[in-house]
């Protein structure tokens, strides 16, 4: 199962991902986990993409595409994988169909989980999230039960300075323009799947199910280049099975012929004794009818 989730923020693409890793076992890959993993454990693509960043440029999709390509070579990946927040424009998402195809491992579905611009805003101006054990609120959709402190931990409940109308306004603008050629381009190969996202949280989570439950079950493709494990090993045993109803066909045959030489050469080495037995009995006779003449002169 290898899909990508294709969303605006506040859509809840980071909730229905954990959902879907929950029930179907396969990894929710965030290009911005993995990036600050890589920056972490120092590797060489992380350590590229920490130059980037503190040069304040922007890591390039060379580097993101690496990144993602050492992680769906892990093995909890090998079932499948949800890619969250890549690809987040057209270039991004040819540059992914190319490197999942050389991996064999093709996208099958891109979800987009679909809410208007009110509902986006409402989200997120009204989100809080809890300094102490990061558990996010709403005020309109699932506040707390007293203001400004968790249910969970007792913390206290933050709301980013970010999180007005003007900055959401214009984040969610760049967001669509952005997300609208992929969907054009993922609607063009077929596997654009849209469930609405402003039902319940369950019901969103009920729709995505029943589009992942109506995919193929396929494995993954082999790599271009390479055969696919046992392939050699199939080819062999299917062209023994060819072989053998003819090598059983030709035993009988084979075994004729040979019945027959052997009959040959019995014949032949008796001729020759014939023969002599006949030459034999001819000489007699000759002699009997010679001495019978001189007899009788």
């Amino acid at each position: 199962m290898r899909i990508v989730l294709l969303g605006a923020p506040g859509s809840g693409k980071g909730t229905q991902a954990a959902r879907i890793e929950a029930k179907y076992g396969i990894p929710q890959i965030s290009t911005g986990d993995l990036l600050r993993a890589a920056v972490a454990e120092g590797t060489p693509l992380g350590r590229m993409a920490k130059a980037a960043m503190d040069a304040g440029q922007l890591v390039s999709d060379e580097i993101v595409l690496g990144i993602i390509r050492e992680r769906l070579r892990k093995p909890d990946a090998r079932k499948g994988f949800i890619l969250d927040g890549f690809p987040r424009n057209l270039a991004q998402a040819e540059a992914l169909d190319q490197l999942l195809e050389e991996l064999g491992r093709p996208l099958q579905a891109v979800i987009l989980i679909d809410v208007d611009f009110d509902a986006l805003m409402q989200r997120l101006t009204g989100r809080y999230t809890c300094l102490s054990c990061g558990a996010t609120y709403n005020i309109y959709s699932n506040p707390p039960r007293v203001d400004g402190i968790c249910d969970r931990c007792g913390g206290t409940l933050h709301h980013r300075a970010d999180d007005n109308e003007e900055t959401i306004g214009n984040r969610l603008r760049v967001c669509e323009a952005q997300t609208a050629p992929l969907i054009d381009y993922y609607d063009q190969q077929g596997k654009l799947r849209r469930v609405q996202g402003q039902a319940e949280v369950d019901d969103v989570f009920r729709a995505i199910a029943r589009v992942l439950d109506q995919l193929p079950k396929e494995s993954a493709r082999p790599a271009k280049g390479r055969a696919a494990p046992g392939h050699a090993a199939r080819a062999i045993a299917a062209q023994r099975a060819r072989q053998q109803p003819d090598e059983e066909a030709a035993a009988p045959k084979a075994a004729s012929r040979v019945k027959k030489a052997a009959a040959k050469t019995e014949v032949a080495s008796k001729t020759p004794a014939r023969k002599k037995v006949a030459a034999s009995k001819t000489v007699s006779g000759n002699k009997a009818a010679t001495k019978k003449a001189a007899t009788k002169a």
